[in-house]
Protein backbone atom coordinates (compact mmCIF):
# COMPACT_ATOMS: atom_id res chain seq x y z
CA UNK A 1 0.00 0.00 0.00
CA UNK A 2 0.99 3.68 -0.24
CA UNK A 3 1.75 5.83 2.32
CA UNK A 4 -2.04 7.40 2.17
CA UNK A 5 -3.35 4.26 2.31
CA UNK A 6 -1.42 2.50 5.16
CA UNK A 7 -2.54 5.92 6.37
CA UNK A 8 -6.04 5.10 6.03
CA UNK A 9 -5.80 1.80 7.03
CA UNK A 10 -4.51 2.60 10.17
CA UNK A 11 -7.52 5.10 11.08
CA UNK A 12 -6.34 8.31 10.23
CA UNK A 13 -8.30 10.75 8.55
CA UNK A 14 -7.21 12.09 5.39
CA UNK A 15 -7.26 15.47 4.20
CA UNK A 16 -8.47 16.97 1.08
CA UNK A 17 -5.33 16.21 -0.77
CA UNK A 18 -5.06 12.86 -0.17
CA UNK A 19 -8.84 12.73 -0.78
CA UNK A 20 -7.85 13.30 -4.33
CA UNK A 21 -5.00 11.26 -4.79
CA UNK A 22 -7.03 8.13 -3.44
CA UNK A 23 -8.75 8.32 -6.69
CA UNK A 24 -5.22 6.64 -8.52
CA UNK A 25 -4.88 4.30 -5.81
CA UNK A 26 -5.62 1.10 -6.99
CA UNK A 27 -9.48 -0.52 -7.16
CA UNK A 28 -8.34 -3.66 -5.30
CA UNK A 29 -6.39 -2.04 -2.29
CA UNK A 30 -8.73 0.91 -2.03
CA UNK A 31 -11.82 -1.89 -1.44
CA UNK A 32 -9.46 -3.68 1.12
CA UNK A 33 -9.01 0.18 3.13
CA UNK A 34 -12.61 0.83 3.21
CA UNK A 35 -13.81 -2.72 4.05
CA UNK A 36 -11.94 -2.26 7.31
CA UNK A 37 -12.81 1.03 8.28
CA UNK A 38 -16.59 -0.18 7.68
CA UNK A 39 -15.67 -2.92 10.30
CA UNK A 40 -14.98 -0.32 12.79
CA UNK A 41 -18.80 0.58 12.82
CA UNK A 42 -19.99 -3.12 11.75
CA UNK A 43 -17.84 -5.85 13.16
CA UNK A 44 -20.72 -8.40 13.29
CA UNK A 45 -20.57 -9.30 9.57
CA UNK A 46 -23.86 -7.86 8.99
CA UNK A 47 -25.43 -5.88 6.21
CA UNK A 48 -29.05 -4.36 6.66
CA UNK A 49 -31.91 -2.84 4.55
CA UNK A 50 -35.47 -1.31 5.10
CA UNK A 51 -38.38 -2.26 3.99
CA UNK A 52 -40.01 1.04 2.10
CA UNK A 53 -41.88 3.28 -0.68
CA UNK A 54 -41.26 5.97 -2.48
CA UNK A 55 -44.79 8.24 -2.99
CA UNK A 56 -44.28 10.88 -5.47
CA UNK A 57 -46.87 12.65 -4.63
CA UNK A 58 -46.75 15.33 -7.49
CA UNK A 59 -44.30 15.30 -10.38
CA UNK A 60 -44.82 19.67 -10.38
CA UNK A 61 -42.11 21.60 -10.27
CA UNK A 62 -41.17 24.95 -10.96
CA UNK A 63 -37.17 24.58 -10.78
CA UNK A 64 -36.53 22.78 -13.96
CA UNK A 65 -33.45 21.02 -12.77
CA UNK A 66 -31.85 20.38 -16.23
CA UNK A 67 -30.91 16.88 -14.73
CA UNK A 68 -34.15 15.83 -14.04
CA UNK A 69 -35.77 13.29 -16.52
CA UNK A 70 -39.48 12.85 -14.17
CA UNK A 71 -40.82 16.24 -13.45
CA UNK A 72 -43.18 18.84 -15.17
CA UNK A 73 -44.13 22.61 -14.88
CA UNK A 74 -47.85 23.48 -13.49
CA UNK A 75 -49.74 24.21 -16.52
CA UNK A 76 -48.13 20.51 -18.15
CA UNK A 77 -51.22 17.80 -19.14
CA UNK A 78 -49.15 15.48 -17.25
CA UNK A 79 -48.93 17.26 -14.28
CA UNK A 80 -50.69 15.45 -11.24
CA UNK A 81 -51.07 15.57 -7.49
CA UNK A 82 -52.53 12.61 -5.50
CA UNK A 83 -54.94 12.95 -2.92
CA UNK A 84 -54.59 12.78 0.26
CA UNK A 85 -56.77 9.03 0.41
CA UNK A 86 -54.34 7.93 -3.01
CA UNK A 87 -51.52 8.38 -0.55
CA UNK A 88 -53.07 6.84 2.31
CA UNK A 89 -54.04 3.27 0.65
CA UNK A 90 -50.04 3.14 -1.08
CA UNK A 91 -49.15 3.86 2.89
CA UNK A 92 -50.96 1.03 3.78
CA UNK A 93 -49.73 -1.16 0.79
CA UNK A 94 -46.50 -0.75 2.40
CA UNK A 95 -47.59 -1.17 6.52
CA UNK A 96 -49.16 -4.70 4.79
CA UNK A 97 -45.88 -6.21 4.05
CA UNK A 98 -44.27 -5.19 6.63
CA UNK A 99 -42.68 -2.17 6.10
CA UNK A 100 -41.54 0.79 8.29
CA UNK A 101 -40.50 4.42 6.19
CA UNK A 102 -42.20 6.24 3.31
CA UNK A 103 -39.95 8.45 1.72
CA UNK A 104 -42.79 11.32 0.57
CA UNK A 105 -41.10 13.06 -2.34
CA UNK A 106 -42.19 15.89 -4.45
CA UNK A 107 -41.24 19.05 -6.61
CA UNK A 108 -41.03 22.31 -5.36
CA UNK A 109 -45.23 22.70 -6.40
CA UNK A 110 -46.51 26.07 -6.28
CA UNK A 111 -49.83 25.62 -5.28
CA UNK A 112 -48.76 23.62 -1.82
CA UNK A 113 -48.41 25.17 1.03
CA UNK A 114 -46.88 24.35 4.24
CA UNK A 115 -50.35 23.96 5.92
CA UNK A 116 -50.50 21.59 2.91
CA UNK A 117 -47.62 19.70 4.62
CA UNK A 118 -48.13 19.61 7.97
CA UNK A 119 -51.80 17.91 7.22
CA UNK A 120 -50.56 15.09 5.20
CA UNK A 121 -48.56 14.60 7.44
CA UNK A 122 -50.22 14.50 10.61
CA UNK A 123 -52.80 12.29 8.13
CA UNK A 124 -50.93 9.70 7.62
CA UNK A 125 -49.57 9.20 11.87
CA UNK A 126 -53.31 9.36 12.66
CA UNK A 127 -53.81 6.15 10.43
CA UNK A 128 -50.01 4.29 10.56
CA UNK A 129 -46.88 3.77 12.35
CA UNK A 130 -44.54 4.42 10.07
CA UNK A 131 -41.48 6.73 9.63
CA UNK A 132 -41.97 9.35 7.72
CA UNK A 133 -38.29 10.12 6.14
CA UNK A 134 -39.54 12.74 3.85
CA UNK A 135 -39.22 15.89 2.21
CA UNK A 136 -36.18 16.77 0.37
CA UNK A 137 -33.61 20.25 1.96
CA UNK A 138 -35.29 21.97 -1.03
CA UNK A 139 -38.74 21.62 -0.19
CA UNK A 140 -37.91 22.85 3.30
CA UNK A 141 -35.98 25.84 2.22
CA UNK A 142 -38.71 26.82 -0.12
CA UNK A 143 -41.30 26.63 2.59
CA UNK A 144 -39.21 28.52 5.07
CA UNK A 145 -39.61 31.69 2.06
CA UNK A 146 -43.18 30.97 0.71
CA UNK A 147 -44.30 30.89 4.61
CA UNK A 148 -42.01 33.64 5.65
CA UNK A 149 -41.48 31.35 8.69
CA UNK A 150 -37.73 31.10 9.59
CA UNK A 151 -36.25 27.21 8.69
CA UNK A 152 -36.28 26.13 12.69
CA UNK A 153 -39.75 27.45 12.57
CA UNK A 154 -40.57 25.21 9.50
CA UNK A 155 -39.14 22.06 10.54
CA UNK A 156 -40.42 22.39 13.75
CA UNK A 157 -43.81 22.33 12.58
CA UNK A 158 -43.15 19.55 10.40
CA UNK A 159 -40.98 17.65 13.47
CA UNK A 160 -44.68 17.99 15.14
CA UNK A 161 -46.80 17.20 12.21
CA UNK A 162 -45.06 13.87 11.93
CA UNK A 163 -42.09 14.28 10.03
CA UNK A 164 -39.44 11.79 11.35
CA UNK A 165 -35.83 12.49 9.35
CA UNK A 166 -35.05 14.41 6.59
CA UNK A 167 -33.72 12.54 3.03
CA UNK A 168 -30.31 13.75 1.53
CA UNK A 169 -30.97 15.34 -1.49
CA UNK A 170 -27.58 16.63 -1.98
CA UNK A 171 -26.63 16.19 -5.73
CA UNK A 172 -23.31 17.53 -5.45
CA UNK A 173 -22.48 20.27 -2.90
CA UNK A 174 -20.31 22.07 -5.44
CA UNK A 175 -21.95 25.14 -6.50
CA UNK A 176 -19.92 25.68 -9.94
CA UNK A 177 -21.72 22.50 -10.82
CA UNK A 178 -24.46 23.09 -9.24
CA UNK A 179 -25.29 26.30 -11.40
CA UNK A 180 -24.82 24.20 -14.23
CA UNK A 181 -26.95 21.24 -13.61
CA UNK A 182 -29.97 23.09 -11.24
CA UNK A 183 -29.27 26.51 -10.92
CA UNK A 184 -32.41 27.72 -9.57
CA UNK A 185 -31.96 24.98 -6.95
CA UNK A 186 -30.72 25.82 -3.36
CA UNK A 187 -27.18 26.41 -2.85
CA UNK A 188 -24.92 24.28 -1.07
CA UNK A 189 -24.58 26.73 1.89
CA UNK A 190 -28.65 26.69 1.59
CA UNK A 191 -28.37 22.92 1.62
CA UNK A 192 -25.93 22.60 4.69
CA UNK A 193 -28.21 25.38 6.68
CA UNK A 194 -31.09 22.88 6.51
CA UNK A 195 -29.47 19.57 7.55
CA UNK A 196 -28.08 21.62 10.67
CA UNK A 197 -31.01 23.66 11.33
CA UNK A 198 -32.69 19.76 11.27
CA UNK A 199 -29.86 18.44 13.23
CA UNK A 200 -30.01 20.82 16.06
CA UNK A 201 -33.96 20.07 17.10
CA UNK A 202 -33.20 16.54 17.30
CA UNK A 203 -33.77 15.29 13.86
CA UNK A 204 -31.58 13.13 11.79
CA UNK A 205 -30.68 12.79 8.47
CA UNK A 206 -28.79 11.21 5.35
CA UNK A 207 -26.65 12.68 2.78
CA UNK A 208 -26.42 11.63 -0.72
CA UNK A 209 -23.86 12.29 -3.47
CA UNK A 210 -24.90 12.30 -7.23
CA UNK A 211 -21.58 11.94 -9.12
CA UNK A 212 -20.97 11.92 -12.96
CA UNK A 213 -22.57 15.26 -13.32
CA UNK A 214 -19.32 17.24 -14.84
CA UNK A 215 -17.87 17.52 -11.36
CA UNK A 216 -14.09 16.83 -10.86
CA UNK A 217 -12.67 14.35 -8.61
CA UNK A 218 -11.27 16.61 -6.71
CA UNK A 219 -15.19 18.33 -6.26
CA UNK A 220 -16.45 14.76 -5.33
CA UNK A 221 -14.22 15.49 -2.29
CA UNK A 222 -15.00 18.63 -1.37
CA UNK A 223 -18.86 17.07 -0.93
CA UNK A 224 -17.47 14.87 0.87
CA UNK A 225 -15.57 17.32 3.36
CA UNK A 226 -18.48 19.27 3.69
CA UNK A 227 -20.61 16.46 4.73
CA UNK A 228 -17.74 15.71 7.17
CA UNK A 229 -17.74 19.04 8.86
CA UNK A 230 -20.86 19.35 9.33
CA UNK A 231 -20.93 15.79 10.95
CA UNK A 232 -18.14 16.21 12.94
CA UNK A 233 -20.22 19.77 14.63
CA UNK A 234 -24.37 17.85 14.75
CA UNK A 235 -23.58 13.90 14.60
CA UNK A 236 -26.82 13.69 12.93
CA UNK A 237 -26.43 12.31 9.57
CA UNK A 238 -26.88 8.63 9.83
CA UNK A 239 -25.64 7.26 6.58
CA UNK A 240 -24.11 8.40 3.13
CA UNK A 241 -25.68 7.08 -0.20
CA UNK A 242 -23.11 7.79 -3.61
CA UNK A 243 -24.87 6.78 -6.50
CA UNK A 244 -23.97 7.58 -9.88
CA UNK A 245 -26.21 10.03 -11.99
CA UNK A 246 -28.05 8.62 -14.99
CA UNK A 247 -28.19 11.56 -17.78
CA UNK A 248 -30.69 9.64 -20.38
CA UNK A 249 -33.63 11.47 -21.06
CA UNK A 250 -32.49 14.63 -19.34
CA UNK A 251 -30.56 17.71 -21.54
CA UNK A 252 -27.03 15.54 -20.36
CA UNK A 253 -27.87 12.95 -22.77
CA UNK A 254 -24.80 13.20 -24.07
CA UNK A 255 -22.42 11.94 -20.60
CA UNK A 256 -20.90 9.02 -20.64
CA UNK A 257 -22.79 7.86 -17.28
CA UNK A 258 -19.78 6.79 -14.96
CA UNK A 259 -18.72 3.13 -14.50
CA UNK A 260 -18.21 0.77 -12.67
CA UNK A 261 -15.16 0.88 -11.15
CA UNK A 262 -15.00 4.96 -10.96
CA UNK A 263 -18.54 3.99 -8.66
CA UNK A 264 -16.52 1.18 -6.28
CA UNK A 265 -13.21 3.68 -6.07
CA UNK A 266 -15.51 6.52 -4.91
CA UNK A 267 -17.74 4.03 -2.65
CA UNK A 268 -14.50 2.90 -1.12
CA UNK A 269 -13.14 6.76 -0.84
CA UNK A 270 -17.17 7.84 0.99
CA UNK A 271 -16.05 5.14 3.63
CA UNK A 272 -12.70 6.52 3.65
CA UNK A 273 -12.62 9.92 3.42
CA UNK A 274 -16.12 10.22 5.80
CA UNK A 275 -14.91 8.11 9.43
CA UNK A 276 -17.45 10.06 11.51
CA UNK A 277 -20.57 8.49 9.55
CA UNK A 278 -21.61 5.03 10.04
CA UNK A 279 -23.40 3.62 7.48
CA UNK A 280 -22.44 4.05 4.49
CA UNK A 281 -25.08 2.58 1.12
CA UNK A 282 -24.34 0.77 -1.87
CA UNK A 283 -27.02 1.19 -4.70
CA UNK A 284 -28.78 -1.32 -6.57
CA UNK A 285 -31.11 1.54 -8.11
CA UNK A 286 -28.52 3.12 -9.85
CA UNK A 287 -25.98 0.09 -10.16
CA UNK A 288 -27.90 -2.76 -10.24
CA UNK A 289 -28.01 -5.92 -7.90
CA UNK A 290 -24.16 -6.99 -9.19
CA UNK A 291 -22.75 -4.15 -8.58
CA UNK A 292 -24.23 -3.04 -5.46
CA UNK A 293 -23.56 -6.55 -4.31
CA UNK A 294 -19.54 -5.98 -5.06
CA UNK A 295 -19.91 -2.84 -3.32
CA UNK A 296 -20.43 -4.46 0.19
CA UNK A 297 -16.43 -5.56 -0.46
CA UNK A 298 -15.81 -1.70 -0.89
CA UNK A 299 -16.69 -0.44 2.69
CA UNK A 300 -20.70 -0.65 2.23
CA UNK A 301 -22.61 -1.75 5.01
CA UNK A 302 -26.36 -1.26 3.83
CA UNK A 303 -28.21 -1.92 0.85
CA UNK A 304 -30.65 0.76 0.97
CA UNK A 305 -34.53 0.17 0.93
CA UNK A 306 -36.61 -1.80 -1.75
CA UNK A 307 -38.34 1.46 -2.78
CA UNK A 308 -41.95 0.51 -3.89
CA UNK A 309 -43.16 2.40 -6.52
CA UNK A 310 -39.36 4.44 -7.71
CA UNK A 311 -40.83 7.23 -10.43
CA UNK A 312 -37.57 9.53 -10.84
CA UNK A 313 -34.71 7.45 -11.63
CA UNK A 314 -36.86 5.45 -13.77
CA UNK A 315 -37.91 8.14 -16.02
CA UNK A 316 -34.91 8.25 -17.45
CA UNK A 317 -34.60 4.69 -18.15
CA UNK A 318 -32.71 2.70 -15.13
CA UNK A 319 -35.39 0.56 -13.84
CA UNK A 320 -33.92 -1.78 -11.84
CA UNK A 321 -36.32 -3.37 -9.08
CA UNK A 322 -35.75 -5.54 -5.97
CA UNK A 323 -37.39 -7.45 -3.39
CA UNK A 324 -37.37 -8.45 0.26
CA UNK A 325 -36.32 -11.64 -1.01
CA UNK A 326 -33.61 -10.78 -3.36
CA UNK A 327 -31.81 -8.51 -0.93
CA UNK A 328 -31.55 -11.68 1.17
CA UNK A 329 -30.44 -13.16 -2.01
CA UNK A 330 -27.52 -10.38 -2.52
CA UNK A 331 -26.23 -10.37 0.63
CA UNK A 332 -26.42 -14.06 1.78
CA UNK A 333 -24.12 -13.98 -1.60
CA UNK A 334 -21.49 -12.44 -0.52
CA UNK A 335 -21.20 -14.45 2.92
CA UNK A 336 -22.92 -11.88 5.40
CA UNK A 337 -26.08 -12.12 7.19
CA UNK A 338 -28.93 -10.21 5.76
CA UNK A 339 -31.40 -8.24 8.44
CA UNK A 340 -34.31 -5.84 7.83
CA UNK A 341 -33.32 -2.51 10.07
CA UNK A 342 -36.13 0.65 11.12
CA UNK A 343 -34.82 4.01 10.02
CA UNK A 344 -32.75 4.30 13.02
CA UNK A 345 -30.67 1.77 11.64
CA UNK A 346 -32.25 -0.99 14.34
CA UNK A 347 -32.25 -4.25 13.63
CA UNK A 348 -35.71 -5.58 13.25
CA UNK A 349 -35.10 -8.78 12.02
CA UNK A 350 -32.08 -11.38 11.24
CA UNK A 351 -32.55 -13.82 8.53
CA UNK A 352 -29.54 -16.20 9.61
CA UNK A 353 -30.82 -19.31 7.72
Amino acid sequence: MSDILNKAFSGKRLDFEQGISLFDEDLLALGEVADKRMKKYHPENVVTFVIDRNITFTNVCVLGCRFCAFSVKPASREAYLLSNEEIFHKVEELIEIGGTQVLLQGGIHPGLSLDYYCNLLEGIKKRFDVWLHSLSPTEVYCLSKTSGLSLKNVLLRLKNAGLDSLPGAAEILVDRVRKIVSPHKITTVQWLEVMETAHSIGMHSTATMTFGMMETKAERIEHMLEIRDLQDRTGGFKAFIPWTFSPDNTDFSTLQPAGGIDYLKTLAISRIMLDNIPNIHTGWVTEGHKLAQIGLAFGANDLGGILMEEKVVCATGVSYQTSVSKMIEIIKGVGKIPAQRNTRYEILRRFDK
